[in-house]
């Protein structure tokens, strides 16, 4: 595929992060997201993909982006979510010359993501250790399902996987007997996208410390740790009681009243924090009574009593209008909102305010959608949002800041390394 510029020189790149180079060899997504973020604060991220294939999740559709002409091109909707900020180089780590490639990028680069099996780069020379005795001060990050130590390192997973061993389907969806009940997974990929965060902090950490030691570090991310660690407060729950946490549907195990209510012509979120909103809502309701009740006054005894507190909201709730008992609810600072679809959110007058949505200029001569990421600085604005890269994209200008000229680029594409 021929190389067409999108991305903008290294010395124009803003953001906090612009000085900072990262070597992408991941794919699929929780690794990449992680790069993502940081090209979304200003990182030059290589994403390293293999010839004529590329990261995994470019061919997860339909939806793919449409062309110019409505046709559908290449570039998956999947794709296009986890990897905008970054220029592509096709390399083949099966061949010495990508080997020689890969190891040129990192002595060149600061950070390194990969999520390749433990112990597959170590194959091609490319693992922690001989990359960091290349570059001293790199900083690399492995991820992947397990780890790389305990009995399940060798084995992949996915992100639907670790929701079921790590427990987060066991305490998500409606109660067993319940219509529709039995465990769920939650509906984003929720582990991949949290081990990106947990990566991308990570890594930020390693920085700081390469501030004060002049040297990188080696970072071991595995999915289920991250599962594990992020049932917070329903892991404390049963750390401190001895009682297995069940699935609530909705409802909050700890804070009360928190669910869905039925309105006459629609639902209603209800998200009650302390007993000072709770004292709101029964005035709205025209309850006061409840306020001084001892089974409600206060949340503990509104965890306990909500077999007698939910009927009694749901008898005040359905005859009212949606709208009518939002617009009261706000008033009254209670927390309620409507649930939006997909296609609501992006109409929600919030969320264009904030700009979440962009429109960018996208090689294959059409604006594609993107996210915008929510990080807001005061003083250092991000960088203007850039379409994901098309596959190998960028591989002639990142092999020429290497110092290749164009009769060896040409020589790496007549024998399949690029």
């Amino acid at each position: 595929m021929p190389d067409a510029p999108e991305s903008p020189p290294m010395n124009t790149r803003t953001g906090p992060l612009s000085h900072l180079k990262v070597l992408d060899l991941s794919r699929i997504l929780a690794a990449p997201w992680a790069g993502q973020i940081l090209a979304d604060m200003g990182a030059d991220v290589i994403k390293v993909e293999r010839p004529g294939a590329g990261d995994d999740t470019r061919s997860w559709g339909p939806p793919f982006l449409k062309d110019a002409e409505g046709r559908d091109t290449k570039e998956a909707g999947y794709y296009l979510a986890v990897n905008r900020g970054k220029r592509s180089i096709t390399v083949s780590l099966d061949q010495p010359e990508g080997q020689a490639i890969v190891r040129a990028l990192a002595a060149r680069s600061d950070i390194v993501l990969e999520n390749y099996k433990a112990g597959t780069l170590a194959r091609y020379g490319l693992d922690a250790e001989s990359l960091r005795a290349l570059n001293p001060r790199l900083i690399y990050c492995s991820v992947t399902g397990f780890g790389q130590t305990g009995p399940r390192r060798d084995q992949p997973a996915y992100d639907f996987l670790i929701q079921a061993m790590g427990g987060l389907m066991s305490v998500t969806g409606e109660r067993d007997g319940q219509p529709g009940g039995g465990p769920q997974k939650v509906g984003i990929p929720i582990v991949d996208l949290m081990t990106g965060m947990y990566t991308a902090v990570a890594v930020l950490g390693a920085l700081a410390q390469r501030e004060r030691t002049g040297l990188g570090e080696t970072i071991d991310i595995g999915m289920l740790d991250v599962q594990v660690a992020t049932l917070s407060n329903q892991a404390m729950n049963y750390l401190v009681s001895g009682r297995t946490p069940r699935r609530t549907g909705n409802a909050h195990p700890n804070i009360q009243p928190q669910d869905v209510f039925r309105c006459a012509d629609g639902d209603l979120i209800l998200v009650v924090g302390n007993d000072t909103q709770f004292g709101r809502l029964c005035e709205v309701l025209g309850e006061p009574g409840w306020i001084s009740d001892p089974r409600f006054a206060t949340n503990a005894a509104r965890v306990r009593h909500l077999g007698e507190l939910a009927p009694l909201l749901r008898e005040k709730f359905l005859p009212r209008g949606r709208a009518e008992l939002i617009t009261a609810l706000d008033a009254a600072g209670v927390p309620c909102g409507a649930i939006n679809d997909v296609a609501q959110v992006f109409d929600d007058p919030q969320v264009k305010a904030r700009g979440m949505l962009r429109q960018v200029p996208h090689p294959c001569g059409v604006d594609a959608p993107q996210l915008a990421s929510p990080i807001r600085f005061a003083d250092g604005p991000l960088p203007t949002v850039h379409a994901p890269p098309l596959l190998g994209q960028h591989s002639a200008e990142i092999l020429a800041e290497l110092g290749f000229d164009e009769t060896a680029v040409a020589a790496f594409r007549a024998q399949g390394t690029i």
